[in-house]
């Protein structure tokens, strides 16, 4: 799966353990795990950021929202549903039946294009632009 620059660059800064092939490493020597205590923590952190700023209360999610909150966003951002289906390994429309049978093309440029959008996108959710720069796709929607 190509990686995003934003996303190698977050990457590169995690400090990994020495001798460890892992990352993303819960102990060191294992791949991540214990994702419900994760999680948990997770969900502490969030509610304690929100009451900081207001009364807010949030909803329950799961893992799995994630998932569908990125796919919705990538078609929100124009990704073409076949392209976001290769992105996350999904198989069914364009890719299912005969048509998945004939059609191997993987669409690394695609996808690459597709990952950067995002990456770009939740970059913005995250950081503060400043005033003088207006978003050219918000724009778009509110006419």
């Amino acid at each position: 799966m190509p990686l995003s620059p934003l996303v190698r660059e977050l990457i590169a800064s995690v400090k990994a353990k020495p001798d460890s092939p892992f990352i993303f490493t819960t102990t060191g020597t294992t791949p991540v795990s214990g994702w419900s205590r994760m999680k948990d923590r997770l969900d502490t952190a969030m509610l304690a950021a929100a009451r900081e700023e207001s009364h807010a209360v949030i909803q329950p999610w799961t893992l799995h929202d994630l998932r569908r909150t990125f796919v919705t966003g990538m078609v929100e951002l124009h990704v073409p549903p076949h392209v976001v289906e290769l992105v996350v390994n999904h198989i069914s429309g364009t890719r299912a039946g005969v048509a998945g049978t004939y059609n191997r093309s993987e669409l690394m440029d695609e996808r690459k294009a597709a990952l950067e959008r995002w990456a770009t996108h939740v970059q913005g959710l995250v950081v503060r632009w400043p005033d003088s720069v207006v978003s050219l796709l918000r724009k778009r929607r509110r006419k």
